[in-house]
């Protein structure tokens, strides 16, 4: 398979399943941002030291590569097995979620991002699963995307918020509070 196959210097691509589309749809522009996130979990994953989260962030990586693999694809039966977001993937990432948060102090003001790069470096990626699920939203509204897709990039948004305190909280630092000026 060579990398370029000069179909997108018309500004044109191919879904799974054979059918051209302009690189400006918004199936395109939602599994794109999706393909961003991934980059930025990335760099989570060579970023941190942890074991077991390096694990989690390389299945996370997985599940958004099936995301936009769902979102890529327009065939009823194109010949390829394309996987599934599943309840348990959810599930994976609430038990994250509660396990970290089970160590944190309780929130008593929005916060700001920053702290730690590592921190700031999950405050990108929330920002970017945010700009995702309003794409997916989006896109859902034309065409049919599996709800189990939409939580997942939900459910990952807060797990990746809840991450960024976790992170600055292991470092004994805290979080940054925001504090308008009223």
């Amino acid at each position: 398979m060579k990398i370029y196959t000069r179909t997108g210097d018309k500004g044109f691509t191919t879904l799974v399943g054979g059918k051209p589309v302009p690189k400006t749809h918004i199936r395109l522009e939602a599994y794109g941002t999706v393909d961003e996130l991934i980059a930025h979990i990335g760099m989570l994953h060579d970023m941190t030291e942890d074991g077991s989260l390096k694990t989690l962030l390389l299945e996370i990586q997985d599940r958004l590569m099936t995301c936009a693999a769902i979102m890529a694809s327009d065939c009823e039966d194109c010949g390829v097995k394309i996987p599934e977001i599943r309840e348990s993937d959810i599930a994976q990432l609430e038990s994250a979620i509660d396990h970290m948060e089970s160590s944190l102090p309780v929130l008593k003001s929005f916060i700001l991002p920053g702290g730690h790069i590592l921190s700031s470096q999950c405050h990108i990626a929330r920002t970017v699963c945010r700009r995702a699920e309003r794409q997916i939203i989006h896109l859902s509204s034309e065409l049919f995307v599996p709800d189990t897709v939409i939580k997942y990039i939900n459910r990952l948004s807060d797990y990746l918020f809840v991450l960024s305190r976790k992170v600055l909280h292991d470092l004994n630092l805290k979080d940054l509070p925001w504090k308008p000026k009223l």
